[in-house]
């Protein structure tokens, strides 16, 4: 079984089980955006937690192993996502990115934002104008070092 046919195993079971992404994270006591993002095939999962969340979702040994392995970060199906929801995420780059660099160099000098010692955060939040998603994105700043 590929990454790539275990996320798509989890996401089956997970709906089939009635389960709960959180529900998930709590079994494994891991971060809940880190664990959606690693049943989906984006980290390797170690063994114990990845033995808990197939015996939880009811897979077999060929979706602990594939859990296991070290994926391709950052593959998508297509250059520029068709998908609503991850498309929006593009455009925010696209229009804030220039300046989400610029203040980063600003604040911390040069430098960049790591993605590998990083937390990230999905929230909801009541306002009089409709929900409102709040994504906060916390990574380590990784200063440039020449030499």
């Amino acid at each position: 079984m590929s990454k790539k046919e275990a996320g798509q195993a989890a996401v089956a079971a997970k709906t089939r089980l009635s389960l709960t992404w959180a529900a998930l994270a709590d079994a494994v006591d891991a971060p809940l955006a880190w664990t959606t993002s690693a049943l989906l095939g984006q980290h390797p999962i170690p063994k114990g937690q990845a033995e808990t969340l197939a015996e939880i979702l009811e897979l077999d040994a060929s979706a602990v192993a594939a859990f296991q392995a070290q994926p391709t970060r950052g593959a998508l199906e297509e250059a520029v996502p068709t998908d609503p929801t991850i498309y929006r995420f593009y455009e925010v780059l696209q229009v804030y990115g220039p300046a989400i660099k610029e203040l980063i160099h600003e604040k911390f000098g040069d430098g960049i934002m790591s993605a590998i010692n990083f937390k990230i955060d999905v929230d909801r939040r009541e306002d009089p104008g409709g929900e409102r998603v709040v994504v906060t994105l916390d990574g380590k700043f990784l200063k440039y070092q020449w030499g």
